[in-house]
């Protein structure tokens, strides 16, 4: 085939895009031509249903309602102020260098993306670890310090801004290289041609991840660094709700405000004012002999610790130590982490679907929808692992807190973004309304796109699912928490390597199926500001997808 029977009006580049999708969608009908999404669905609805026989639900509290009346009581009297001014500037000072640092980071990584498979699995790993399992092997390295606290942002964040950063790089459409001189390097063009056309995409992507860095930082509160959850955790215990209510309600107005006070002008003032306000280290002697005791002595497993590599026993003796490891603890955390996460994913879609009428102005009208709005902004700002906590309190130890927090928090998310793209469809003047509207106008025409997103959203589903364990519930968590409190550094590091693998293996399988299914181009971003999706512009042309 050549270019002659294409429309004279495409670039080539464009030529090359519509080729790789040909292979694509000739590739994906190879062993998978079954899939659609009637399969797809009802495969994930087996499953799940499969897992909930094994899912405990149980409600040990006392008395779940009387407490549920305190902490609502709490929430309606917010005291304003017991308020910790300096845990709120900290909370921000972390997320502003955290995702600085992983910009700039993955910025340089994203220029080698494409051409280095080493560079795709290092960012993989990455971000398959979550900030807080960063938080907890880096306190053994810098005690509970800033360092801390930036670095378990920084290093997760730095493997997502290089992929999306390298799909901006690789997508974008750029008539100003074509025109450079014959022979300019690497460097000038990507300096003169392309960093002013992607630098506003960047931007914009960046200052979104500043906004989930806060909620990162917030949540590392709970392991003992001096952010807003630190206090959190300290006001929940005790019953304290009216305190905390003012608390969320200062991180509420940060995430509202974000971009009044988070411009592109103002970073510069942002990193130097962060820099100068993070508080001192507590403990942890010096973190350069630390570093090196933890990378030659504490991670390494104990068979291989002053041990002859090259003799055969010591081989055999780290498969004794090892074989335990996975049966007894591995291997159950990984089933406990994919019932729950199975469990959550089908309840948030279920969930998404049932919300995204509440902000969407045919259903909900013209008072409605900012209402609908306002509720799932707030829900989905809301990290998972604080939900996690407080229902845990409330209901007692099972899975059924972590079910409730996951699809609240992620089917407002899905529910809040299907909602503005059936905002912008096209309806006929003589469209049925209610119900009707509902199942044959509506979802027919976005159903593609909710399961574009749910299929993104499970590996997240699943990363969070696993850090659950350090509250208690017995996913892969539970067992890293439980070896790294046993300074058992070498344990907790095997367990570590298996939960980013299964993350990594779950990422590949979504995108599989999202390539199968034929809707691998259409977005996943959740940054895109309320303008960028627009009446006339088609639903899958937003600049980039997020990878949170």
């Amino acid at each position: 085939m050549t270019t002659r029977g294409l429309a004279p009006s495409l670039s080539l580049p464009q030529h090359q895009r519509v080729y790789a999708r040909l292979r694509r969608a000739l590739r994906g009908r190879v062993g998978w031509g079954w899939l659609g999404y009637r399969s797809v669905t009802g495969l994930f609805v087996v499953i799940a249903a499969a897992a909930l026989a094994l899912t405990d639900l149980a409600v040990s509290a006392l008395d779940p309602w009387a407490e549920m009346r305190r902490l609502v009581a709490g929430l309606l009297r917010p005291d304003l102020f017991s308020i910790e001014a300096m845990s709120v500037v900290w909370t921000v000072a972390f997320a502003v260098l955290g995702v600085a640092i992983g910009a700039s980071t993955g910025l340089l990584l994203a220029l080698v993306f494409a051409r280095l498979r080493a560079v795709r699995l290092l960012c993989a790993f990455l971000r398959s670890v979550h900030e807080l399992f960063w938080a907890l092997l880096l306190i053994q390295v810098a005690g509970l310090s800033a360092i801390t606290g930036i670095l378990a942002v920084a290093i997760p964040y730095s493997g997502i801004f290089a992929k999306v950063f390298a799909e901006m790089i690789e997508e974008a459409d750029l008539p100003a290289e074509r025109v450079l001189p014959v022979g300019t390097s690497t460097i000038s063009r990507f300096a003169y041609a392309r960093i002013p056309e992607l630098a506003p995409q960047f931007w914009t992507y960046t200052l979104y991840r500043l906004e989930c860095g806060m909620r990162s930082t917030l949540v590392l509160g709970f392991v003992g660094l001096p952010t807003i959850g630190f206090h959190l955790d300290s006001f929940f215990k005790q019953g304290h709700y009216a305190q905390a209510a003012a608390l969320l309600l200062a991180f509420y107005a940060l995430i509202g405000t974000r971009r009044l006070w988070a411009r592109p002008i103002a970073v510069p003032i942002l990193i130097v004012v962060s820099m100068l306000v993070v508080p001192e280290t507590i403990g942890g002697g010096s973190a350069l002999a630390n570093l090196v005791r933890f990378l030659t002595h504490d991670i390494v497993p104990v068979p291989l610790r002053e041990a002859d590599l090259l003799a055969a026993a010591t081989w055999v003796n780290l498969a004794v130590w090892l074989w335990p490891i996975m049966a007894k603890q591995a291997l159950p955390g990984v089933i406990q982490t994919l019932v729950l996460s199975q469990v959550a994913l089908v309840a948030m879609g279920l969930l998404a679907l049932l919300l995204f009428p509440f902000i969407c102005r045919r259903f909900a009208g013209r008072l409605g929808q900012p209402l609908g709005r306002v509720a799932l902004v707030v829900v989905s700002s809301t990290p998972e692992y604080m939900l996690v906590y407080v229902l845990l309190q409330l209901l007692g130890p099972s899975m059924l807190p972590a079910i409730i927090a996951l699809s609240l928090h992620n089917g407002a998310i899905v529910g809040y973004l299907m909602g503005r793209h059936a905002d912008v469809l096209d309806y006929r003047p003589d469209a049925p309304r209610g119900v009707n509207l509902y199942c044959y106008e509506t979802m027919p025409r976005l159903y593609g796109q909710f399961l574009a997103y749910a299929l993104y959203r499970w590996e997240i589903i699943l990363r969070e699912s696993a850090i659950f364990g350090i509250l208690g519930v017995a996913t892969l968590g539970y067992y890293i928490d439980a070896a790294i409190s046993e300074f058992r550094l070498d344990v907790a590091v095997v367990l570590l390597l298996v939960t980013a693998l299964l993350s990594m293996m779950v990422d590949a399988l979504s995108r599989g199926l999202r390539r199968q299914l034929r809707i691998d181009g259409m977005p996943t971003r959740l940054s895109a500001a309320p303008d960028e999706i627009r009446p006339g512009r088609p639903i899958g042309e937003e600049a980039h997808p997020c990878k949170a």
